[in-house]
């Protein structure tokens, strides 16, 4: 069984028309003060285990949602029912709100994140013991260094597998946790700046025995096992609206194919369909598609024929 960690959050998406570079100046980088007038603006389910579990749940593929929410979780809870998916296992803190994500998208897709914890500040008090198992599978998703870090010392104690998604974290987390959250992890999982800034700081030896998912945008993405590499083609979407979450439906697709035992080229390519889905509307969970739609864009991309 896979188990999505992360945060649950109300996202604020807003979209400014022109280019953020056009504004900075590099030699006022130490007293930059701007404000974006945006053209765009949506309230949207968000966070990162919401927006996993909610494309997981397009695919129909079975998970724990194991997270954390505020007082103010009630919508959010009643749109996940009308997709089935269960939120049994979601924390409500009564005394404090769902955490919230404000997110600013230039015409370059370039992007800028301000985010209150809110109820996931206390995420770290979650006890995987009490639902997982040796056979489960763990996405440890950003809810904060202290968060992220708990699951991952429980997995490790436990003994369960983990993907270790540490993008959002980067800024806040020690070396040394980082190496201990590389050093444990089945899989490391982030776009390919992350990446190269998580190589830099735990060194590229730690890298050797693991699966490396770096994902590239548009480009697609590059999965490293153990020194072989298998490149995934990119799908065309129907049309470019929001980044958004794209990254966040690129590992749903991915973890949708590892439960069912497919290649890790397969679960790849899986990742790139569902996050072409994601990108074709404005915020994290708008989108939709049936598992014929998502069967069909496979097949038109790869050339193949996908069993869901």
């Amino acid at each position: 069984m896979i188990i999505v960690t992360g945060s649950l959050a109300y996202d604020y998406i807003m979209d400014f028309p022109g280019s953020f570079g056009d504004h900075i100046l590099p030699e006022q980088i130490h007293k930059i003060n701007l404000s974006f007038i945006v053209n765009k603006f949506a309230k949207r389910r968000g966070g990162t285990a919401g927006n996993v579990s909610y494309s997981l749940g397009l695919l129909k593929t079975q998970h724990i949602l194991f997270s954390i929410a505020g007082k103010d979780f009630k919508d959010y809870k009643k749109e996940f029912k009308k997709f089935k998916i269960l939120t049994d296992f979601v924390k409500i803190e009564k005394n404090k709100y769902t955490s919230t994500g404000f997110a600013m998208t230039d015409k370059n897709d370039n992007q800028i994140w301000g985010y209150f914890y809110g109820a996931t500040d206390n995420i770290y008090r979650l006890k995987l013991k009490t639902i997982a198992t040796e056979k489960d599978f763990v996405l440890i998703g950003p809810c904060g260094a202290r968060g992220s870090m708990s699951f991952v010392k429980q997995c490790a104690k436990l003994g369960v597998s983990y993907m270790f998604d540490p993008g959002f974290i980067l800024t806040e987390i020690s070396n040394k946790d980082l190496l201990f959250g590389v050093k444990n992890a089945a899989f490391v999982v982030g776009n390919d700046y992350e990446i190269d800034l998580i190589k830099e700081r735990v060194g590229q030896k730690e890298f050797i025995n693991k699966i490396i998912i770096t994902t590239l945008g548009k480009s697609g993405a590059i999965i490293n096992e153990k020194g072989k590499v298998h490149k995934i083609l990119p799908v065309k979407p129907k049309t470019v609206i929001d980044p958004t979450g794209a990254g966040d439906a690129w590992r749903s697709g991915f973890l949708a194919g590892w439960q069912k035992n497919f290649s890790l080229k397969t679960c790849g390519q899986m990742g790139a369909v569902a996050a072409s889905f994601a990108i074709e509307h404005y915020g994290t969970q708008e989108h939709t598609y049936t598992i014929k739609d998502f069967i069909n864009r496979y097949r038109q991309t790869y050339k193949t024929l996908l069993e869901l």
